[in-house]
This record gives structure tokens, sequence and C-alpha cells, in this order.
């Protein structure tokens, strides 16, 4: 069974654009290094935060492989995405100085099977391993805060 392909459409929760809620797919990336389980986050190109690999649905493509497709561009990461999202995170992303946007991004594990050396957006971000602990104290957002500290690949989800 295939996943439909998607075309997102904002979320309208009242009549001004300003109350559009955008959808993005991110992408959980991981990794096993001995008996422990090492999250991939990279930063932001504007201020430097740590943040998982995501960004705006792709025509053609399904949420997962949207979300690898993010983790290709942002990370390097040569990888499979799973089916099945691990949950729901909100922020507010930021399109300039006085504008903001409303998003909810869908997270999907990604098991890293390579970092490249060359991809999209090298010299435009950082990427660092830390275990799922430090991972969650690195980002800003609380919901996604907890799917990282709680995510165990080796347990099922």
């Amino acid at each position: 069974m295939t996943a439909p392909i998607i075309k997102q459409l904002p979320l309208n929760f009242g009549k001004s654009p300003k109350t559009s809620i955008r959808t993005q797919f991110a992408a959980l990336c991981y990794r096993l290094k001995g008996n422990k389980v090492q999250i991939l986050l990279v930063t932001t190109r504007r201020t430097g935060r740590w943040i998982v690999p995501k960004g705006w649905p792709i025509d053609g493509l399904t949420p997962q492989k949207s979300a690898a497709q993010e983790a290709w561009e942002e990370a390097g990461v040569v990888g499979h995405a799973e089916g099945r999202p691990l949950g729901l995170f909100s922020y507010t992303k930021m399109l300039d100085e006085d504008e903001m946007l409303p998003c909810v991004a869908m997270i999907y594990a990604v098991k890293v099977k390579s970092l490249a050396r060359d991809f999209p957006e090298q010299g435009q971000r950082k990427r660092k391993w830390f275990s799922r602990k430090q991972a969650a104290n690195m980002v800003g957002e609380p919901e996604l805060a907890r799917i990282l500290r709680d995510f165990d690949p080796r347990i099922g989800w």
C-alpha cells in the first residue's frame, strides 16, 4: 500500500491570512552508536538555533519522503524515513523581522545510513550528533523536546 500524495494547503482559522497555520514535514534523524541513540540536529540559517531538518510539503512526494528530502538538503542525510509519523510540534516561523507564520510540523524518524560531505545547504548550516536528552535541551519547542527525549527506536513507537 502506498501513501497518498498530498498537496498541502494552509489550515485556516479565520478570514485573515495571519490566522492560517502552515504544515511542514520534519525529520528526526537518528543512529545507534553502541547501545546509545544519537539524534542529528542542524542549525537554522538565520539565528543558528539547533533544530531538526524540516520544510514545506514537496509536490509529488509523500510526507515522509518530504521529510527525508529536507534531511538531505539541510544535513546531507542519506537514509530512510519511516512511514508513520512520531508526532506533531508547533512553532512560529520568522519570515522577516516583523512577520511571523504559525506552523505545525509532522515529524518522521529517519534512520541515518550515512552523512554526505557535499549537500545543498552545507555552507549555511552546522550539523551535530547529540544524545536524546542533550537534543531535547538544545531545541526551543517544548513539544519537539518531548518527542526527542522520548524517542527510542529500539523499543518501537
